[in-house]
């Protein structure tokens, strides 16, 4: 073998060696347990206050809460840890992945409200509207929360769909949480495909 040959090996083998290390330097001791789910973000005994500063995008699916603010959601766990998602499909894997921590306060948006954005509310006060025709962020059955249950009734007129509360909501995101994760794939792989073909001019 050459020596050029060999130096370029030997480089190689130097980079991947780095790599490995500091690969390995990321690593965290609750790695391997479901505390590596834990919310990343500090304690927050106050998460409405400047939300979209603190939790912006969905942790579990990346998508901006502020442009979904009429699906998005809070948890405030047991020790002020906190998770902003996207909507109650997001909030359904958060309380499945932290699951050893306690929910104290789950928040939801005011679908009917005309405030921009959409004012939360705790969902022990809302109402909700599942399987309406209307678009939801990451279902396709929607789900959405109402303040009034009289505004809630005027869009089922309209709509359709049928009454429930949170825990009804969220049994039915469970429910649909193996459909909607397959569409989901599907959504985001064509649109890797798009980006490929974009690119490839």
């Amino acid at each position: 073998m050459k020596r050029r040959d060999m130096l370029k090996l030997s480089l190689a083998a130097t980079a991947a060696s780095l790599a490995t290390a500091s690969h390995a330097q990321q690593a965290c001791p609750t790695d391997g347990t479901p505390a590596q789910f834990t919310p990343k973000k500090p304690a927050d005994a106050k998460p409405l206050e400047n939300e979209f500063g603190k939790y912006l995008n969905c942790p579990y699916c990346g998508m901006n809460r502020s442009e979904h603010h009429r699906a998005r959601m809070l948890v405030q766990y047991s020790d002020d840890l906190v998770d902003g998602v996207c909507s109650i499909h997001c909030l359904g894997l958060s309380l499945g992945v932290n699951i050893d921590r306690e929910p104290k306060a789950v928040w939801g948006p005011d679908y009917g409200s005309t405030a921009e954005p959409r004012p939360l509310v705790p969902v022990e006060q809302l109402t909700y509207l599942i399987g309406a025709d209307l678009k939801h962020a990451m279902t396709k059955r929607s789900k959405h929360s109402f303040a009034s249950k009289e505004v809630a009734e005027q869009f089922r007129q309209k709509h359709g769909g049928e009454f429930g509360n949170f825990d009804e909501a969220l049994k039915q995101s469970y429910l649909d949480m193996a459909a909607d994760v397959a569409q989901i794939r599907k959504n985001r792989e064509e649109r890797r495909r798009k980006m490929m073909e974009q690119k490839r001019g």
